[in-house]
């Protein structure tokens, strides 16, 4: 099964909000099948931006964060159609067009989970279901995943 991570898994395992969520959100990676997660293009970007605006580190810091990820989990590149696909998702959805793109990612390469604190839980869309994977009731696919 595919599944793409959010921004915010990879912030924290950054360690953005602190050290309790970096443990966290690195022992949910550590777990996770890697072959089968993806990380949408906007999510690599998206992290740049918090490591530097939010958590202030040196944009050359930030990159070598943007090249671990990116060297870790296969991309989903933003083409022309998931852009167009987003914006119909944030249209009647209310959806940023931020989250809606990496929505429409998902679904572009067919994954069934988009694990993500920021975005509702349960919300399924084109094939999609957000999972929370900080909370302490996990999706039933999720939790299947990350069982040792």
């Amino acid at each position: 099964m595919r599944l793409a991570l959010d921004t915010n898994i990879l912030a924290y395992a950054e360690g953005v909000n602190g050290a309790a969520r970096k443990k966290t959100a690195l022992e949910i990676v550590a777990r996770l099948p890697t072959s089968s997660c993806f990380l949408p293009v906007q999510v690599l970007g998206e992290l740049f931006h918090v490591l530097v605006r939010k958590a202030g580190r040196p944009p050359e810091r930030a990159r070598t964060a943007i090249l671990s990820s990116q060297d870790a989990f296969p991309l989903i590149e933003t083409s022309p159609a998931i852009l167009v696909s987003g914006t119909d998702l944030a249209s009647r959805h209310g959806l940023s067009i931020w989250d809606a793109v990496i929505f429409a990612a998902a679904a572009a390469a067919g994954c069934r989970l988009l694990l993500s604190e920021d975005l509702q839980p349960g919300f399924t869309w084109n094939g999609v279901t957000v999972a929370n994977p900080f909370s302490p009731v996990k999706h039933p696919l999720l939790e299947g995943l990350l069982k040792p």
